[in-house]
């Protein structure tokens, strides 16, 4: 399709801005020649056509299957403004739908500035809160078990305003199959990502401000405890920031990409340095890197020898010392 994507916004799609570019570029269309030009099913061409006409962008001429434009300096604008007039009337609600939320966060009877929050659906929207509050700086640990979908809709758009990203991860994440791949992918997008044998909570913290912390770990009963008090903020910043100097980094896509220096470490030395810097189980490590159990101890056995370790935490050593890692 021959669409830019851009007007999503205002109710069309892809396809949809694709057959509005064929109209404005042929003058007049008609299904069929909708259904010639693109690729759009013949049975699919005029309901598209008639979505356009009904947001005011093409005509149909009486009693014939012919379509044509209307001037889009006129139309579009028109469109865009009906759509300014409904994201207005949505930011008019916000105050009456937080007032909603904060009456059912607040019903603990805690301090404002420390709540303590005990229902699985209000520690995820807290979660997604702080993720759309923030502005330059969210800080996370990352552990199981999950009280929101693992897959995360929320960080690309946090990232794409150039927010800085910084994850923990402890190790015993990586044991839920996909998980490596998962966080390459954060990684390609902009995460910052490191790697901790184990986590004693999980933690969420928006521009050193506000924070969400777990005080119970167990999914049928799971306790976490919102906070604005600068001294409890100070205090989670500073924990998350002296696990993440002992941490292991995540190598960046750039650096699997690379090629390996002469006697440097190629990709998959530098993903199988991370995950045995862990401590992550071998049947872990073949899985999420694809390789059969023999050919991981291979693989590892070479990794000691060219780094002139006796065991993996010496390998974990040298690969700093080395500046693999």
């Amino acid at each position: 399709m021959d669409g830019s994507g851009a007007f999503d916004v205002v109710g069309l799609d892809e396809r949809a801005e694709a057959i509005y570019r064929l109209v404005l570029a042929e003058g007049t269309v008609t299904p069929d020649a909708v259904a010639t030009a693109l690729p759009v099913a013949a049975d699919e061409a005029q309901p598209e056509l008639e979505r356009l006409r009904e947001a005011g962008l093409i005509n149909r001429v009486s009693g014939r299957d012919h379509y044509s434009a209307v001037d889009p300096r006129v139309a579009l604008r028109a469109l865009t403004e009906r759509t300014a007039d409904r994201l207005d009337r949505v930011r008019a609600d916000i105050p009456a739908l937080a007032l909603l939320f904060e009456r059912l966060a607040a019903e603990s009877g805690a301090d404002p500035e420390v709540r303590v929050v005990d229902e699985p659906s209000l520690i995820g929207m807290w979660y997604v809160r702080l993720e759309h509050e923030v502005a330059s700086e969210f800080l996370t640990f990352d552990r199981p078990p999950y009280v929101l979908a693992e897959e995360n809709p929320v960080e690309p758009l946090v990232l794409a305003r150039g927010v800085d990203w910084r994850v923990v991860y402890a190790a015993e994440g990586l044991e839920r199959p996909g998980a490596w791949g998962e966080l390459r992918h954060a990684v390609s997008v902009g995460e910052r990502a490191r790697i901790a044998p184990s986590l004693p909570t999980k933690l969420a913290i928006a521009d050193r401000r506000k924070a969400i912390v777990a005080t119970s770990l167990d999914l049928d009963r799971p306790v976490a405890l919102v906070t604005e008090a600068p001294p409890l903020v100070d205090l989670l910043v500073e924990l998350f920031e002296s696990t993440w100097e002992r941490s292991v980094e995540v190598p960046a896509v750039d650096d699997l990409a690379a090629a390996p220096r002469a006697g440097g470490p190629g990709a998959d030395d530098l993903a199988l340095l991370a995950m045995l810097d862990v401590g992550a189980k071998d049947d872990v490590i073949a899985r999420e890197l694809g390789m059969s159990p023999r050919t991981l101890r291979r693989r590892t056995a070479d990794l000691l020898d060219r780094l002139g370790a006796a065991n993996r935490f010496q390998a974990g050593a040298q690969a700093v010392r080395r500046g693999w890692i």
